[in-house]
């Protein structure tokens, strides 16, 4: 595939004081997942292939690294991540110059405008293509706005007809822009302020309610009664895990440990039931899978049980605005014998997600790595409902 000629550089070094999170405002979690990564996942549905450019606070480069890249998946080669500066002016200045010189547009978004419907991102491109001016999504003012003086009085009343509430993304020619940028005095707080100051023409496109900047707990909320006003009452998923036998190590299977029996090789502790059933919840809630949330580079997993794994993925699963209703899981094995401890798994595995569980065990009559009893195959099934 040819280069990109598209660039989106996402400002995401902004401090989250106002939503009353010690995180930078763009890894404040919403239903879920970050606002970044709501951000990221609307510009990769975009028809246009896209360079991505991420600003991020140098405290939280590779959170930034790693979410764009999941979000990104094939995609990951046209994924940079850079360190804003001490201004909104600063970091720009820096998502800039890590856009490459294919590129002939940018567009310039607010992570914090992690909803912000991607047919938004295209009437952007197409107007800026279109006319090779500075582009902007506006909204027209609807509320009565009036001028006063600094002890509250009303001085008078202004003409709403001519005022816009303005939004991200803003999109521009990239070569005007980078003249426009080297030039401008410190200070601006808008982008297409930088371009209009060295006297290039900006212009309007038709915005929209759902792109509202995220700035303080009222907006979080919102946001997450909108996602779950979107989200489908019942979502389904799959998860599947393969494993094979290691006589060097202990079996846990189930969240059980299985006396004399050969254990399983792999990162942790090699339950294939507990890693499926994480993969199946993660799945249904579009959260990725275990490989994406707990990596082996991930410390806080090594050695893990399997019940580890599945109270962070229930916690991801909870906070992503979703119950458990049900899982199912089948295990394809010649061994261990399963039929008498299958109760206990259920029991146990129910108990840690707080819905019923059940779970059954076959063999594959002699066939596969299965029947020359090389290794195990779990594959689970989860039910979710949303909640608001």
């Amino acid at each position: 595939m040819s280069a990109p000629t598209l660039a989106v550089v996402v400002v995401a070094a902004g401090s989250g004081t106002r939503l009353g999170h010690a995180e930078p405002k763009a890894f404040v979690p919403l239903a879920g997942r970050s606002l970044l990564e709501h951000a990221l996942e609307r510009i990769f549905t975009l028809a246009e292939p896209a360079h991505l450019v991420v600003v991020a606070p140098l405290s939280h480069r590779d959170e930034a690294d790693r979410i764009a890249r999941r979000v990104a998946g094939h995609a990951s080669e046209h994924v940079t991540i850079v360190v804003g500066g001490a201004t909104r002016q600063e970091s720009v200045a820096a998502g800039i110059a890590a856009v490459p010189d294919a590129v002939d547009v940018v567009l310039i978004h607010d992570a914090a405008r992690a909803l912000t419907p991607t047919d938004v991102f295209e009437r952007v491109v197409e107007r800026v293509r279109a006319d090779g001016v500075g582009v902007i999504p506006a909204l027209p003012v609807i509320d009565t706005i009036a001028r006063t003086t600094p002890d509250g009085r009303v001085r008078d009343q202004v003409d709403r007809s001519e005022l816009a509430t303005i939004q991200t993304p803003q999109g521009f020619p990239l070569e005007a822009y980078r003249a426009a940028a080297a030039i401008a005095s410190p200070g601006h707080t808008d982008d297409a302020s930088v371009y209009a100051a060295a006297g290039h023409p900006v212009v309007t496109v038709a915005g929209d309610d759902a792109a509202f900047k995220v700035t303080t707990p009222w907006d979080l909320r919102r946001a997450e009664l909108l996602l779950a006003r979107a989200r489908p009452a019942i979502r389904t998923g799959i998860g599947v895990d393969v494993h094979a036998y290691d006589d060097s190590q202990p079996l846990w299977l189930g969240g059980l440990y299985w006396p004399d029996e050969a254990g399983l090789a792999g990162h942790s502790d090699g339950d294939a039931i507990a890693h499926a059933v994480c993969d199946a919840l993660l799945s249904a809630a579009g959260l990725g899978d275990i490989g994406s949330r707990f990596g082996v580079d991930d410390p806080r997993f090594a050695d893990a049980r399997g019940a580890v794994f599945l109270t962070a993925a229930l916690e991801l699963v909870r906070d992503a605005g979703f119950d458990v209703v049900n899982v199912a899981v089948q295990v394809i094995a010649a061994r261990p014998r399963f039929a008498a401890r299958r109760h206990e798994v259920e029991a146990l595995l129910s108990r840690l997600l707080g819905a019923p569980v059940s779970v059954a065990a076959t063999t594959s009559d002699g066939l596969g790595f299965t029947g020359r009893r090389e290794g195990l195959t779990a594959v689970a099934t989860a039910l979710l409902h949303g909640v608001s």
